[in-house]
């Protein structure tokens, strides 16, 4: 498991340091933003893609809020408590005891432990105090079931491909694009009067998933048989610069059918399909999905494609610096796309806490049929 560690580092050094240690000597992976390197994207965006790529967020409350961004008005762990409450990740909550909070911190903790919205939590005094309770509730977590299960379709389901019929504004019909497609099962569609209810709330679906920033100027629109939002991309400040992959569309057909697009990595040598990049995007786009809280069925199946008109390649992103070389794989306009054929359906967990165990197989059939 990727567990991630949440909470400002004054007032909780010794703890967060000795957790890291623990979580590895249980044999899983500590995330922390000690232990970032040097990035090309803002500390905030590196911190909320960690979060996003986890299995369970670990949050330590000690007395000191943190830093404020001017961004949300909110600290770094604040940012990541509702990033993490969005995506529906497992959330773990520790409370230092015997300390005095700041009054902003003392606010927050009412947010963490709210009925309604919260999550109840245990309480520590010293580092070793914590440590004893983090074995326990590690233990508890490898010993829970997958909330996945899979079942074999008997016919495949009708599945729209946005690359097939439309072009974004957003992006060039040139540049690499995810697509990720997830279609509940036995579920009738939705009536003209659900429809339109659901494209007045999209954009405001989108806006809680904090997926995008308030200054980004959402573009709704219709046509027939869905409703959509464009999410314009940032432009690098110079044509050769790493950029990491960006969502760019939310699209919801009158089927039921949920797609999100998203571009790839890419720097001046062209798109990038990152073979430990690529299963955390697909994961996100998954948890994303679950976040607009739209799919209520109980079974889903779920699909991923690449755009076909790009040239890319299977490589490794760096955001610090561009490729000096690169070995594309081409497309072209008499090549078809990559897409997975999908063969199973899976509970809707896919969307939430499953969706780490099942982003590395759609990955890797991408990867695998861009090499051949």
């Amino acid at each position: 498991m990727k567990i991630f560690i949440s909470s400002a580092r004054k007032g909780l050094e010794v703890e967060r340091d000795a957790l890291d240690g623990l979580i590895r000597a249980l044999g899983h992976t500590p995330v922390r933003f000690e232990d970032f390197s040097a990035q090309s994207t803002p500390s905030r965006e590196a911190c909320l893609k960690a979060v996003a790529s986890a299995d369970v967020c670990l949050f330590l409350l000690g007395p000191f809020y943190g830093h404020v961004f001017t961004e949300t008005g909110q600290s770094a762990t604040h940012d990541e408590w509702v990033a993490a409450q969005a995506a529906g990740l497992p959330r773990i909550v520790y409370r230092k005891q015997d300390v005095v909070f700041e009054p902003a911190q003392h606010e927050f903790v009412r947010v963490v432990e709210a009925y309604a919205t919260g999550v109840f939590r245990d309480s520590f005094h010293t580092a070793t105090d914590l440590m004893t309770k983090v074995v326990e509730k590690v233990k508890e977590l490898e010993s829970v079931p997958s909330p996945l299960t899979f079942a074999k379709l008997v016919q495949q389901p009708d599945i729209h491909w946005a690359s097939d019929s439309a072009t974004s504004q957003t992006v060039s019909n040139h540049e690499a694009v995810l697509e990720l497609n997830v279609v509940p099962l036995y579920f009738p569609g939705y009536s003209a009067r659900e429809l339109d209810q659901l494209e007045e709330s999209l954009m405001d679906r989108i806006r809680a998933t904090r997926a995008v920033g308030s200054e980004v100027a959402l573009n709704p629109f219709r046509s027939d048989g869905y409703v959509a939002v464009e999410v314009p991309t940032s432009r690098p400040r110079s044509w050769d610069m790493p950029q990491p992959g960006e969502l760019v569309e939310c699209r919801l057909y009158r089927t039921g059918q949920l797609s999100i697009r998203a571009t790839l990595p890419r720097d001046g040598l062209g798109a990038i399909l990152d073979r430990d990049d690529l299963p955390q995007q697909v994961a996100s786009l998954l948890r994303f999905s679950g976040a607009l809280n739209i799919v209520q069925a109980n079974r889903i199946v779920v699909a991923v494609g690449l755009s076909a008109e790009a040239l890319m390649s299977v490589d490794t992103f760096d955001p610090r610096q561009s490729r000096k070389a690169a070995h594309p794989v081409g497309f072209g306009s008499s090549r078809r796309p990559l897409r997975t054929e999908p063969d199973e359906s899976v509970t809707l967990a896919a969307l939430g806490a499953g969706a780490g165990e099942v982003a590395p197989h759609l990955a890797r059939t991408l990867i695998l049929q861009a090499g051949r």
